[in-house]
């Protein structure tokens, strides 16, 4: 049976479901069961997302050929349904061509509107609706945006002039006029002839007449526009894999631009900033619906109390308000109505906060969208628990709704409130997306990324942005547009991004020539500080300094609702008592990796470092660990009190021994005043622990096995500082663990050591602790060996950086060099070091996991690399039947949601 390649959707009926993204983008889907709701919905067909794989291996030839059967009755559907004929000149049909993802991918592909008109079908449209200006205008958006989108007329950098944009901005000021909407019938009909030469001149074409050709042309640009770069781009940045191809979506149009009686718009059936259960969206009159969200108009709020918030934010007036900006309410109340009846009918629906794109046409409400609306970490969280509360959905679906990685952008800073207090602001926008930003102000995305790339923070500033801005905005930490409004594409991809925007700020004047720009007469300059408050909608001059942010009640409760359905525990990497009581805030049950080596670079221990390090004999080492002995038992006791009750694992010494010492002439000249020796022999002594490759040299628990005295001093401070908090009431659970190990016999000969001291340590002081002796598996050889080490191991865990570098055999220091070829060339999917190899060196925990357990079932394994908070790698280590994963701070919450995820996904 021939595979079915189109599903068709119209008048209540529809061959797809809201359960079929996968082949039929997210659009696609919900287009169809808006339908089967009763939703009014312009009909339509949906060619699937397999059709996309198909055109990127086998070609356009291919694709057009095996899609024309079904394409050809789908559109005698839609005629049928709208009493139209495709390629008629009295009654013509005329059709959008819309990409659709089976995720979310908000102005990353290309669309075409108004397809099907020509020099015929213009006059039998004008004379259809007895509006002229409308058939030309829409004939001059349709010749632009198929010269765009399927001609390649598009500018490909910021140096290229778009030739359409470049004629009408001739025309304009030729006329006198501002806005596109004072363009006369002449003056469109102009355009259009103009548009066409410029067609011909670039292009060496005609502009295509046949609709059929507009058609497929249109088509194969939304499959191209998959592989463009702003998409290619957006996938890498959300993980997004490639086969999964963009489904197209052919409609027939209906009309914002036909007048006073028609208009479009965009709505969140909550607010996709803050969360708040309130309607909200923009809309204009006479309009189409990239005049909404590309900002060249001043959009307007549809409900009358989201319009005096919007014009209280903006200083206007209520009676101003209400005669030059009134709500689509006080403009078209029934259409207004009926759209808040549909809004909410979808939310009832879908169970969740929509994003939905709508036009009325001579006064008949049509959706043309509804998805899942994008929304803020904050706006995430208050919109999930607060749709548990109304009974819309239970727990699991709470942990199901929310994305670890966004709970990345609660723990933001914001604005220090007694530095805000004295910051005056110097404009004012819309609050488009939440956060504090602060940085230097860079007109052009390429140069925002250049910017950022040299270690600079960076606030990106446009008249609007586009999509070809992503990668600038994806680099700064703030975003600044004079133009656009809520649901502009600044405000909707900074939202999905988490980061901070401030849209269609009052008086900002934006000069890329000059790279400047002005708000009230001051001027701004490239490189100048500016700070973005996206709660408020303020811009300040200058670097205001930031405090870290306030978590809420909200927050605190998903946050209780993972802790329910979590089987695996997560503790935290902290070196410090501030580290440590920061992570135990976020709930972290415990350190799963304290690094000891880290403590030694502070400036009191350094110097007794180096003279233990460059002492000569045994004596000499003893003598400057004594020094050591209570600087690193003050540090236990801190970090001991931070985590009372908790297990705190210790990693013994691991680096290699040249970090510590000075490497310049000035350091070695003190050092040798020190130690009151020659500078010369510590010149000698430094060059001798030199190293061909450090980081596979003397380290880990052969710097222990080879200098014992390092290990008991070590061990010493540990246990001596869990004794003396128990007499203070505190308990102190340590866990001492032996990094490096690869051989069971080297681990073994560190357990002896450790073991004597501490049993030396409880004779001293009559009093004993419970500890655990254990190691890091970080050496495949020792993943391969686990059930031997486990014989002798209380608890291993995983370093999974040490364990890529060296199953990979790429060194972390070098590997920037070819990783990004890697990965563009998709020999490499993900960035090792970040994300879990699962293939290969996840195998290896795995097999660590099962052998070691065989031996010893109570063996506590964990994973302490940097993976340990990263979401997916999360998910793996619970179905390896990790007990915890440990991760910095402020990852804690995160990988708590992950791993409550991965429980209730089995």
């Amino acid at each position: 049976m021939e595979k079915k390649r189109v599903y068709t959707f119209g008048n209540g009926a529809a061959e797809g479901r809201a359960d079929m993204k996968n082949l039929l983008g997210g659009k696609g889907a919900n287009l169809a069961e808006m339908n089967l709701i009763g939703v009014p919905v312009p009909p339509g067909f949906t060619i699937t997302t397999e059709v996309c794989t198909e055109y990127n291996e086998l070609g356009r030839d291919y694709v057009i050929n095996v899609l024309k059967g079904e394409v050809e009755d789908a559109i005698i559907q839609i005629e049928k349904l709208t009493g139209t004929k495709f390629g008629d000149k009295d009654n013509p049909l005329l059709v959008s061509v819309r990409s659709g993802a089976r995720v979310s991918m908000p102005g990353m592909m290309d669309t075409v509107l108004n397809l099907g008109l020509n020099d015929d079908a213009v006059e039998g449209i004008a004379k259809k609706s007895g509006n002229e200006r409308f058939a030309w205008d829409s004939y001059r958006r349709f010749v632009q945006m198929y010269g765009d989108v399927v001609l390649g007329m598009k500018p490909h950098s910021k140096e290229d002039i778009d030739p359409f944009e470049e004629i009408m901005e001739e025309m304009k000021a030729s006329k006198g006029i501002e806005l596109d909407t004072e363009f006369t019938t002449d003056d469109l009909k102009q355009l259009v002839k103009l548009f066409k030469a410029a067609v011909k001149e670039k292009t060496g074409k005609e502009f295509p007449v046949s609709p059929w050709d507009q058609l497929w042309g249109s088509v194969c640009a939304v499959f191209d526009s998959w592989m463009n770069e702003r998409a290619i781009l957006y996938r890498k940045m959300n993980n997004f894999p490639e086969e999964w191809g963009t489904a197209v979506n052919v409609q027939a149009m209906v009309y914002g631009n036909m007048g006073k009686t028609s208009g479009t718009g965009v709505a969140f059936t909550r607010d996709a900033a803050t969360g708040e259960n309130i309607f909200n969206g923009e809309y204009l009159i006479d309009a189409q619906g990239e005049d909404v969200v590309s900002g060249v108009r001043t959009p307007q709020q549809i409900t009358t109390e989201g319009s005096r918030r919007w014009a209280k934010l903006q200083g206007i007036s209520e009676e101003e308000r209400s005669a030059k900006y009134p709500s689509l309410e006080e403009v078209m109340p029934e259409c207004a109505a009926e759209l808040i009846a549909v809004q909410q009918k979808l939310e009832d629906y879908f169970k969740d906060m929509q994003d939905l794109e709508f036009t009325i046409q001579d006064g008949k409400l049509w959706l043309l969208q509804t998805r899942s609306g994008k929304r803020t970490g904050a706006a995430m969280i208050k919109i999930a628990i607060d749709m548990l509360h109304e009974g819309y959905i239970d727990e699991k679906t709470v942990l199901k709704r929310c994305d670890p990685e966004k709970l990345d952008e609660l723990l933001h800073p914001v604005f220090d409130k007694n530095a805000l207090a004295k910051a005056k602001p110097i404009t004012h926008g819309l609050p488009a997306s939440p956060g504090a930003a602060a940085g230097q102000v860079v007109f052009h995305a390429d140069e925002a990324e250049e910017w950022s790339k040299e270690g600079k923070q960076v606030i990106l500033c446009r008249i609007e942005t586009s999509p070809e801005d992503l990668r600038g905005m994806n680099s700064a930490q703030g975003i600044l547009t004079s133009r656009g409004g809520m649901t502009s594409h600044a405000a909707v991809v900074a939202r999905g991004m988490g980061k901070c925007c401030v849209s269609a700020a009052n008086n900002l004047i934006i000069d890329y020539k000059t790279r400047s720009l002005s708000i009230n007469g001051k001027e701004i300059k490239e490189g100048d500080w500016l700070s973005l408050d996206g709660s408020t909608g303020y811009v300040y001059e200058g670097k205001i300094a930031t405090q870290d942010a306030d978590l809420d009640e909200n927050f605190d409760e998903l946050m209780s609702i993972a802790e329910k359905y979590a089987r695996m525990d997560v503790r935290t990497n902290a070196d410090t008592p501030k580290d440590a009581a920061v992570a135990r805030k976020f709930g972290a049950k415990g350190i799963g990796l304290c690094r000891t080596e880290h403590m030694f670079f502070e400036e009191d221990k350094i110097v007794p470092m180096r003279e233990m390090i460059l002492s000569k004999d045994e004596e000499g080492r003893r003598k400057a660990l004594e020094k050591l002995l209570p600087l690193q038992k003050k540090d236990f006791l801190g970090i001991f009190r931070a985590m009372d009750g908790l297990p705190v694992t210790v990693r013994l010494l691991d680096p290699p021994l040249h970090e510590f010492v000075p490497h310049d002439e000035k350091g070695q000249m003190e050092m040798a005043k020190v130690m009151g020796i020659s500078y010369k022999d510590i010149h000698d002594r430094v060059e001798g622990l030199m190293e061909a490759n450090p980081m596979l040299g003397l380290r880990g628990c052969r710097l222990g096995n080879l200098y014992p005295e390092i290990t008991e001093m070590q061990t010493r401070a540990i246990i001596e500082a869990a004794i003396e908090l128990k007499k203070e009431g505190i308990t102190a659970i340590p866990e001492i663990m032996v990094p490096l190990t690869g051989i069971v016999h080297e681990f073994k000969a560190q357990k002896d050591i450790i073991e004597s001291t501490i049993h030396e340590v409880f004779a001293e002081n009559n009093e004993s602790v419970e500890y655990k002796i254990g190691t890091m598996i970080e050496i495949p050889r020792a993943a391969i060996t686990a059930h031997k080490i486990a014989a002798e191991a209380d608890f291993f865990s995983f370093g999974t950086n040490d364990l890529t570098q060296l199953t990979f055999g790429y060194s972390r220091d070098d590997v920037a060099k070819f990783l990004p070829m890697y990965l563009d060339k998709g020999i490499l999917k993900q960035d090792p070091f970040a994300v879990l190899d699962q293939n290969g060196v996840g195998q290896l925990v795995r097999m660590a996991v099962q052998k070691g357990r065989e031996v010893k079932t109570t063996l506590k394994c964990g994973i302490c690399g940097e993976h340990g908070g990263e979401p997916s790698s999360v998910k793996f280590c619970h179905t390896v039947g990790l007990n915890y994963v440990s991760c910095s701070p402020f990852r804690v919450p995160i990988a708590r949601l992950a791993a409550a995820q991965a429980a209730i996904e089995g």
